[in-house]
């Protein structure tokens, strides 16, 4: 009896079978005990020669988090932790600042940790052939996907929203509430990632709805943080510019704006209305609660996970996969007659 008959018994790897006899941390509870289950049914007994050479087969995979400070990355990281761990595989985490370049990053710890595929959550939205060329395992963008580059598709996986199609629908959502003039608070116009294509979602929706466009308006924070969120949102009421609704592109940044708004004396949503894109829990939290777009964090990193897996298995190529947002009814926007 060896531990390939365990495993084959179990339907899981051989590394999983080792992880379990090892007592790593890293393997479900079901899994657990349905090894130990099948250990002891065949009466498996382990030597330290079998354990030490499957411990040299790897069966893991890495995540790479590009802002681990970003809230949002929180439950997706739970969900792919989770579910890494269901499937019986081992998972190494590289955390990195948003400046750095995450194919870089992963390409080093695929080499070290020899992992067979890659999660990036959190990156650069314009990637060429050159960039992922560092890379000669499957990999999977989480949260985003290469929007500006020119990577051909069939060359990786992403999962995620459309940015832009959601911010329409938030902007959208103020129109139909009765708002026209309408701020938008973002990182900037023209960063070629996420902040850029929230805001030609703004845009086209004030174009369908016969709405003219007033530069004023564009709040630009060059930065993601909730102190610059506010400090932009503080220098436009400074200046008097005049708006009933203000659309944020992250939820962070519509919690750091309506503090702006309440220092000022202004009241949300009475004096202007808030909605924002994420449904971070802290934004559960808000006075009063933020009407925002919950992207579905859990099920973005559970798939993310499933197609590398399908790929690392032979069961399927690159795929990309678009998932909706869902309103969350908060107490942020109100309705105005005109």
């Amino acid at each position: 009896m060896t531990i390939k008959d365990v495993a084959q018994h179990c339907g899981v790897s051989v590394s999983t079978v080792s992880r379990v006899l090892n007592k790593h941390p890293d393997v479900s509870e079901r899994v657990r005990s349905k090894v130990m289950r099948a250990v002891e049914e065949l009466h498996y007994v382990p030597n330290s020669s079998a354990r030490d050479l499957v411990c040299a087969a790897s069966d893991a995979v890495g995540l790479v988090v590009r802002g681990v400070g970003n809230p949002f990355f929180l439950d997706v990281f739970h969900a792919v932790e989770s579910t890494i761990a269901e499937a019986g595989y081992t998972m190494f985490v590289q955390n990195i600042h948003p400046g750095e370049d995450e194919l870089r990053a992963g390409a080093q710890l695929v080499r070290s940790k020899k992992l067979r595929g890659l999660i990036l959550l959190g990156g650069c939205f314009d990637y060429n052939a050159d960039d992922v060329a560092l890379l000669d395992v499957p990999f999977v963008c989480c949260s985003y996907t290469n929007s500006f580059g020119n990577l051909d598709e069939k060359a990786y996986s992403s999962v995620t929203i459309d940015d832009r199609a959601e911010a329409h629908r938030a902007v959208h959502y103020l129109v139909k509430n009765g708002h026209r003039r309408i701020a938008v608070l973002l990182e900037s116009t023209d960063d070629r990632s996420i902040s850029e294509l929230r805001y030609m979602g703004y845009r086209q929706a004030l174009e369908e709805n016969g709405i003219a466009f007033d530069e004023a308006l564009v709040l630009q924070t060059r930065g993601y943080g909730m102190d610059a969120a506010y400090d932009a949102v503080c220098e436009a009421l400074k200046k008097e510019l005049s708006f009933s609704a203000l659309f944020c592109i992250s939820d962070s940044m519509a919690v750091a704006a309506m503090k702006a708004l309440h220092d000022a004396g202004r009241s949300v949503p009475k004096d202007c209305s808030v909605i924002a894109i994420d449904g971070i829990e802290m934004s559960a939290y808000s006075i009063p609660t933020l009407t925002t777009l919950s992207q579905p964090k859990h099920e973005m990193g559970e798939m993310s996970v499933r197609l590398l897996l399908d790929m690392i298995e032979g069961h399927t190529a690159n795929r990309h996969v678009v998932l909706e947002t869902e309103p969350r009814r908060g107490g942020s926007v109100c309705r105005i007659c005109d």
